[in-house]
């Protein structure tokens, strides 16, 4: 068998294993084993091969993949608008109950009512926004 066959079947191994590990690194040492198979195909001796494979995977890893991998890499989702709220302290300035009441959101009065509906929160606790629905922040005392 020819060695550029060879090579094209390593290449082609190496990108199957790569669409279900998502590192990178093997797409490159497919890439890598593709120049390869085109050097084995015009004819250099296999010592040769093996050295452009070795050289042009080198090149991938080290020059390709970190630029890969930081593109790959999300940063953590923001949240926005009243999305953004949730999670964040309030402060009771009308008694809240599970029907109305009012709370202060970073500077912003918002109508609220507890999260659970048996409680009654009196003006001046803590609290922690829960969910926003609509207009109304629905909210949970602090302990």
């Amino acid at each position: 068998m020819d060695s550029w066959i060879i090579w094209i079947i390593l290449a082609a191994a190496l990108g199957v294993a790569e669409i279900f590990t998502l590192t990178a690194a093997l797409g490159i040492l497919s890439v890598a084993a593709l120049l390869t198979a085109g050097v084995a195909a015009v004819g250099f001796p296999p010592a040769l091969q093996i050295i452009v494979f070795v050289l042009a995977a080198g090149a991938g890893l080290i020059g390709v993949r970190p630029i890969a991998m930081r593109h790959i890499r999300q940063p953590p989702a923001q949240r926005f608008g009243v999305s953004a709220l949730v999670g964040k302290p309030a402060y009771v300035t009308r008694e809240v109950t599970g029907r109305d009441g009012r709370v202060r959101i970073g500077g912003e009065e918002w109508s609220a009512r507890a999260y659970d509906e048996t409680l009654v929160i009196p003006p001046g606790a803590t609290v922690d926004v829960i969910e926003i629905e609509g207009a109304t922040a629905l909210v949970y005392p602090r302990e």
